[in-house]
């Protein structure tokens, strides 16, 4: 073929060659214009970072006393100050400080427990997907009796038994979530390990422990993160409950539950006790959600009804 005919073809070429972006760049287009996604994220994010920096941005301790400035209302009020921005307790402890240091406690238990979960229930859903037969029969059992069994009703159950110690409640509510990352990453691992890379790596002699964490693990940590953010409301949540109802962090150690709990025979006089803290864990909540729709979106659009 003759010079000028091979430059024409290469230019023929180049003409019509696409770079098609990369996963990751694709990804980041998406996030920019989500911005549910970041609001959500933002504000949780804001509230972890102000949970953690709690004994440093806090102006008093959250158990001292105060018996002369007891019931002291918020800001907006005509009688609030701004040395009491959210008002005080029934035994005079400043009510912002309290709600900051219960939030390291309810996010703490909330991440913690989704953790826990997710690490107990991949390995068991990528177990029985991967190798199907009578393993997948024996994780089917063991998911089948988990989901056979009423959540709430066992959470607080076990708290009654083993108590409200923060450990308790993290493994407590680990065991009532766990089933929900098997199910859903067993199906999805039955899907990938019969895709030829997966068939692949097995040609080539690698282990299955290699291929479970090398090839399957990683197309299904997007499903793994949306599951984890809707869990860590819902730990959140529950904390919330068995908090209120007395089998939660005991008194005085403050969690948003047992804030609302503190309040609650106050509601009618003083009801500030009981929404502040009630409307925090109502927008908490919202804005976990906010940002695992916006995950979820974001690594798997094509997924959405």
């Amino acid at each position: 073929m003759a010079p000028n005919e091979t430059s024409a073809v290469a230019t023929a070429e180049n003409e019509f060659h696409v770079d098609a972006p990369t996963p990751w760049e694709v990804m980041k287009v998406r996030a920019r214009s989500h911005m549910g996604f970041w609001i959500g994220g933002g504000f949780v994010l804001i509230c972890v970072i102000v949970a953690a920096l709690a004994p440093w941005i806090t102006p008093f301790d959250p158990f001292d006393q105060d018996l002369d400035k007891r019931f002291v209302p918020p800001v907006w009020n005509e009688e609030g100050s701004w040395t009491h921005p959210l008002g005080t307790d029934q035994f005079g402890r400043d009510y912002l400080t309290r709600l900051i240091f219960g939030g390291q406690i309810s996010l703490a238990i909330g991440f913690l427990a989704a953790t826990v979960a997710a690490i107990v229930g991949s390995i068991i859903g990528m177990i029985g997907g991967y190798f199907g037969g009578r393993v997948d029969a024996v994780v089917m059992y063991v998911i089948n009796s988990k989901l056979a069994l009423p959540g709430l009703i066992v959470s607080l159950s076990l708290v009654a038994v083993f108590g409200g110690s923060f450990l308790v409640l993290v493994l407590v509510l680990a065991f009532a979530f766990w089933d929900a990352y098997a199910v859903a990453l067993r199906t999805i691992t039955m899907q990938i390990r019969t895709q030829d890379f997966v068939a692949a790596a097995e040609a080539a002699g690698a282990s299955r422990r290699r291929i479970i964490l090398s090839e399957i693990l990683p197309n299904l940590l997007n499903q793994v993160i949306v599951i984890f953010t809707l869990e860590v409301a819902l730990a959140i949540l529950i904390e919330a409950t068995l908090s209120f109802l007395g089998l939660g962090i005991q008194p005085p150690t403050p969690s948003w539950g047992g804030l609302v709990s503190e309040g609650r025979d106050q509601m009618f006089f003083n009801p500030y006790l009981v929404t502040i803290p009630g409307v925090t864990i109502f927008i908490v909540a919202i804005a976990i959600n906010m940002m695992g729709d916006g995950i979820r979106d974001i690594t798997a659009p094509e997924g959405r009804n």
